[in-house]
């Protein structure tokens, strides 16, 4: 085993090959180690995040370094079958670099049983091993900007179903009918970790497909409006508003990541300063212009970027109001954001909390998985919660963490430097940290676009086996300009992490606007972690 750094609470075992991960993503699974928070298991490495406060990196790796890595996992006893129309665009390609006829590539697969080794990438999509060997094929070289939802496809050892529209590399041989994730079912991900899968051809079928048999989630009636409810009328959202809470753990098989608000301490101390637990979720707003009218008394607040603050009420007068301060509305009152002339995000708490449905067990909106509640938008309509159990007084004494970042500013980002900082040279590395990037206009959610004046050099073109990747992660893909994964990155990805931003500056790199500049500041070298027991 390696052990390689990520960031200050995450580490990346890089093992032999799929079975010695799987074997101990087993063992951890079965007799767990104090301290560990969630695991994602890939191709040859398992991610662990974990509690410093309970564990150091060393020590971690010293209550692993001794596990018996040879049990085999046994197989499951589901089986799951996929229709195919063999149709893919990719299935001459596939053919002629595997030096099989088309029909020899269709009756290899068919005749093959999969089994799922992990779920990532995106929700619900199984990375299936057990394939015949000599349907490896790499990668296309150029990747597409869109695979169509359904798309059943090869690349290396694996096999797989695309479960929605997304971009990818993989050489496409068919499409399937069968929604991989849904999130009608229990779970919503078709394919789980250790299911077999058979693939079958639709064209020597002659009954009806049926869709897999799930549990479906109550989807109960909307209820009636009460008199006495509060709302918020959304009267304007230049950019949608996003539910947003602490985030989406524990979904990790099922290829979900967290996701969450980009500034945790903001969204925390909006609900703080309207007396609200922490975790409530709230809106997060971009660069401001949201608007709404209020259908009867409550309390706001709004932390995060500081947008200015306008109110007018039923009678018609005007007047300004502070953010990081609990302010109190009248039936009548319109509210309305100005543009936020620093940051990117603010967070707007209302007292007792808004009625949204949590979808898989929290209500923060991933825009990448499209997995959580809608986007909020003009015209919606938004219930305050009735319910008051569980609130504490108003908080006075909230203020920023930080000073928020404008356009051009110079914003400089702490680092932790690996898992994959030896697949750069010395030149490579050394410009990670020697100049500034620009922030692009394509950053979102997902992550930060930028650009700087030099490339970061790699030491070669090898192809990286997918691996888990951690929100901070600075990804770097062929271009040599990097990107900052945030909250909703994918759960694993396959072009080297040169470093991390340290967890303290993850709220910061939220806040910064199109426009802005970035230094990276390393503070460690990269180094293996030594384990260290007992």
């Amino acid at each position: 085993m390696r052990f390689l750094p990520v960031s200050l609470s995450v580490l990346l075992v890089e093992l032999k090959d799929l079975d010695e991960t799987l074997a101990l993503f087993a063992s951890l699974e079965a007799d767990p180690v104090d301290g560990i928070e969630d695991m994602v298991p890939a191709a040859r490495t398992l991610m662990i995040r974990f509690r410093p406060e309970k564990l150091t990196p060393e020590r971690l790796a010293g209550a692993i370094a001794g596990r018996d890595l040879s049990a085999k996992i046994a197989p499951s006893d589901k089986l799951v079958e996929i229709p195919v129309h063999y149709d893919g665009e990719d299935l001459a390609d596939v053919a002629g670099l595997t030096g099989l006829s088309v029909e020899e590539v269709i009756r290899r697969h068919t005749e093959s049983v999969f089994t799922v080794a992990f779920c990532g990438f995106a929700p619900g999509f199984g990375y299936l091993v057990g394939g015949d060997p000599a349907l490896q094929v790499p990668r296309r070289q150029s990747p597409r900007t869109k695979i169509p939802a359904g798309s059943v496809a090869l690349a290396g050892a694996f096999s797989g179903v695309y479960p929605q529209n997304s971009p990818g590399g993989w050489q496409i041989i068919g499409t399937t009918p069968l929604k991989m994730w849904d999130l009608t079912r229990d779970p919503p991900a078709l394919f789980q970790p250790g299911y077999r899968v058979r693939f079958t051809d639709m064209a020597r079928q002659t009954h009806a497909v049926a869709a897999p048999a799930g549990l479906a989630t109550s989807q109960g009636k909307t209820p009636a409006k009460k008199s006495d409810e509060v709302t918020l009328k959304v009267l304007a959202s230049p950019m949608p508003a996003l539910f947003q809470d602490l985030g989406r753990f524990g979904q990790t098989g099922q290829g979900v990541s967290a996701s969450g608000a980009l500034d945790q301490g903001a969204i925390k101390a909006a609900n703080r300063t309207v007396g609200n637990p922490v975790e409530t979720p709230a809106l997060e707003i971009t660069l401001g212009g949201f608007s709404f009218e209020v259908t009867g008394r409550t309390v706001m607040a709004l932390t995060g970027a500081p947008c200015p603050i306008t109110i007018r009420n039923a009678a018609g007068s005007l007047w300004s109001a502070e953010t990081y301060r609990p302010i109190s509305l009248e039936a009548g009152d319109v509210v309305t954001f100005g543009f936020a002339p620093h940051g990117a995000r603010s967070y707007l708490a209302i007292r007792g909390g808004l009625e949204v449905s949590p979808v898989l067990g929290s209500a923060s909106t991933d825009t990448l998985a499209v997995v959580g509640p809608d986007p909020v938008m003009a015209g919606a309509e938004l219930t305050v919660k009735a319910d008051r159990t569980g609130l504490m007084p108003v908080s006075l004494d909230e203020a920023p963490a930080f000073d928020h970042p404008a356009p051009g500013d110079i914003v400089t980002l702490d680092v932790v430097m690996g898992p994959r900082s030896d697949w750069f040279t010395d030149r490579g590395i050394e410009t990670l940290s020697a100049q500034v990037y620009t922030v692009t206009p394509q950053s979102n959610r997902v992550g930060i676009r930028i650009e700087g004046a030099a490339a970061l050099e790699r030491r070669d073109a090898a192809e990286l086996p997918s691996e888990g990747t951690a929100t901070g992660a600075i990804q770097v893909p062929h271009s040599g300009q990097p990107v900052l994964f945030l909250a909703d990155h994918p759960l694993t990805g396959g072009y080297p992490v040169i470093g991390t931003v340290a967890d303290y500056h993850l709220d910061l790199a939220g806040q910064i606007p199109v426009n802005a500049r970035i230094q990276f500041r390393p503070i460690t070298r990269f180094a293996e972690i030594e384990p260290v027991r007992g």
